[in-house]
């Protein structure tokens, strides 16, 4: 086996969820990934843990959601709130051979699925958890790379010493620490202002998110004004969103747009009340990432860029006597800011062409 799949495995078992002996971890990865799988069964098996291994099918999933009705459904099956219950941490895996495999999915069939499955999401929340990618060929497909060079890129991003990364991000945590208002300015398609007083900067160094990299926080869902242009594309529900442009008024969506496939953008703002507000402000800073992939989980994270996700809040972003923003979504898009770019906090500048003030070159 290579023996970096032995090294995600251990990163992932000892770092991201710190395995005890007798924790019931749940592993969910497609056949795609069974390499990483079987690591990671070896590891917890070496550690005392007892594994529950599921294969997901992304082919299954697809010819359930054509097929259901959302309403004949009032929420998750009881089994996989049992499974919620009782496991102690879980892992995610993501890898597939073709990424669009749930394109002809109806957004709004989409959105009406993750709307009922959000009490079980929310329960594995409050577990030890972890999502994370194998390098697999529909992946390298999407990032334009061949597969062993797709491998290459992942393990850079994924086995590095977090600790170092951690330290690195701590510098910007200190500055959102001390912060009110951020402003982000890129080109001539983006000014936005939003509060962040009174909440919580957080440093994602590999835990929940591997590869981690990026520092995030909660916008005061009320204090978002402005217009944004995410210039970078996204894939949503399997279809690819580009040069969406969003116009905030007293934090909400005021008028929208979309350069492809719009109808998804609109189904997503129609989810519910707080999907045409934003959840999370997030920095990319993992410099091992220095391209562009079509995978969120690395995109967001990449060097010179912000992300902005509208819908949901992740709870620990959100201050004491602070009101995150609730929604059944969270859809993260993303902003290049290496050139003609800076973001200001409370006027003072931090950011500038993707180089922050703590950083040679700035």
């Amino acid at each position: 086996m290579d023996p970096r799949i032995v090294e995600h495995a251990r990163i992932i078992v000892d770092h991201s969820i710190a395995v005890k002996p007798g924790d019931e971890v749940l592993i969910k990865a497609p056949s795609e990934a069974e390499d990483l799988a079987v690591a990671l069964n070896e590891l917890l098996g070496d550690r005392g843990a007892r594994p529950i291994y599921i294969g997901p099918s992304s082919r299954a999933q697809r010819a359930f959601m054509r097929a259901m009705d959302p309403d004949d459904y009032d929420g998750p099956p009881a089994t996989y709130m049992a499974l919620a219950e009782n496991v102690d941490a879980s892992i995610a895996i993501r890898a597939a051979s073709n990424t669009n495999e749930t394109s002809d999915i109806p957004p709004e069939k989409t959105t009406a699925y993750s709307a009922l499955m959000k009490p079980f999401q929310e329960k594995m929340a409050d577990k030890r958890w972890v999502a994370t990618q194998h390098p697999a060929p529909g992946n390298a497909q999407d990032a334009e790379m061949s597969t062993a060079a797709y491998a290459d890129f992942v393990y850079e991003a994924v086995n590095k010493d977090w600790e170092d990364q951690r330290a690195f991000q701590e510098n910007l945590v200190a500055l959102l620490e001390e912060g009110r208002e951020i402003r982000i300015r890129s080109g001539d398609a983006t000014d936005i202002t939003m509060s962040i007083d009174g909440m919580v900067p957080v440093n994602d160094y590999g835990e929940k998110n591997l590869p981690g990299g990026e520092v995030f926080t909660a916008p005061n869902p009320d204090s978002v004004e402005g217009e944004v242009l995410f210039d970078k594309p996204l894939m949503a529900y399997g279809r690819e969103v580009t040069d969406v442009q969003l116009v905030f008024s007293k934090g909400e969506v005021v008028d929208y747009r979309a350069g492809k496939n719009q109808d998804v953008l609109e189904a997503v703002l129609e989810t519910d009340d707080g999907a045409r507000r934003l959840g999370e402000l997030g920095f990319g800073m993992n410099r091992d990432i220095d391209q562009f992939t079509h995978n969120m989980l690395f995109d967001e994270k990449m060097g010179d860029t912000v992300h902005m996700a509208l819908g949901h809040a992740i709870d620990e972003s959100i201050g004491l006597d602070r009101t995150g923003n609730e929604s059944a979504i969270h859809m993260d898009m993303i902003v290049d800011m290496s050139e003609d770019s800076v973001i200001e906090i409370d006027g003072e500048r931090i950011q500038r062409n993707g180089t922050f003030v703590f950083e040679d070159g700035f």
